[in-house]
């Protein structure tokens, strides 16, 4: 358990950190056009980068496990979908875009496997469930967003159809590229992953900085009050306790293995802030997009205590069971 929070907890220190830096030094003029322009950069190195990663042997493989990988789907691009329908109607603004947009993202791939781990459940299939939720958010996020962020919202938070050049420009492009490229490129990608992991974190840090510094610029605490933060902590943890019952109710339902239904709950539950920081910079206008990720960030904290704790106790209860 403390190796797991050694990887978590630095990053979710230099995330506040960044908050704290773009509240106090938000960029402007030319600093801000030329960080949005390496924001745009590292966006597109992170998905060539996932592209190469992704072998064709894990998709194969994963394919077999077809029943538990489409459960995962479901409560990934289904359920939480669903429920943000509902969580939405909560809040307004972008706010309410961001609650939305959560949790129409894929899930974690790092968290969903080493929590998986640490429960005893099957890591194989976490490897493979968290794969395709990624693969298939690539397309799928940004198709729900454009059908649901307007209705969910009833402002024009929905995004247009132009976002379409940007969203193959920016996320697909480089995804099939660096897939198309893994026999040249793969070997150099596997052995450094320090490397992709930098360029995650990275891309992420920098458009955190990018975002919440254009927001604070733009009044941004101003128009967010400490209410309004307590709201959506309060949603955040509502949305994810719904889904993880549903998820450990479902795996009982389907007949799933304890293994199984541990990577239910782990890859079903989780939102991704990977993908879900550079997607929005992609899909949301600058002026929203520190309000908009602000849900994200939130649920993401939330998500890893939460699943640490569950974590800890189904290792625990296996190793007594054992």
């Amino acid at each position: 358990m403390a190796r797991l929070f050694s990887v978590v907890e630095p990053f979710i220190l230099l995330l506040l950190g960044t908050v704290a830096l773009a509240t106090l030094l938000p960029p402007r003029g030319a600093w801000a056009t030329g960080l949005a322009y390496a924001a745009d950069a590292g966006i597109v190195l992170l998905f060539f980068l996932h592209g190469a990663k992704l072998s064709r042997e894990a998709i194969v493989a994963g394919a077999l496990g077809w029943r538990l990988h489409a459960a995962v789907l479901a409560a990934t691009f289904a359920l939480f979908p669903l429920l943000g329908l509902l969580v939405s109607r909560a809040a307004s603004g972008p706010v309410a875009a961001g609650l939305m947009f959560l949790t129409l993202l894929p899930s974690t791939v790092q968290s969903s496997i080493a929590f998986t781990s640490v429960a005893r459940g099957n890591v194989a299939a976490a490897v493979c469930s968290a794969s395709f939720s990624n693969l298939a958010g690539i397309v799928v996020t940004p198709v729900l967003a454009t059908l649901l962020m307007r209705s969910a919202t009833g402002s024009g938070g929905g995004f247009p159809l132009g976002s379409a050049e940007a969203i193959v420009g920016q996320l697909l492009a480089p995804f099939v590229a660096g897939h198309l490229l893994r026999p040249l490129v793969g070997g150099f990608v596997a052995r450094r992953k320090g490397l992709v992991s930098a360029v995650d974190r990275g891309s992420i840090l920098l458009v955190v900085y990018t975002a919440f510094g254009a927001a604070v610029a733009q009044g941004l605490w101003h128009r967010v009050s400490g209410g309004d933060l307590a709201l959506v902590m309060a949603l955040c943890a509502a949305l994810l306790a719904a889904v993880l019952l549903a998820t450990w109710g479902a795996g009982r339902a389907l007949g799933f293995e304890r293994a199984d239904r541990v990577v239910l709950v782990f890859c079903g539950s989780k939102k991704s802030l990977a993908s879900g920081v550079p997607m929005a910079g992609v899909l949301f206008p600058a002026a929203q997009l520190g309000q908009v990720i602000l849900p994200l960030m939130i649920f993401h904290q939330i998500q890893l205590i939460a699943c640490a704790v569950i974590a800890r106790r189904w290792s625990e209860r296996a190793a007594r069971a054992a």
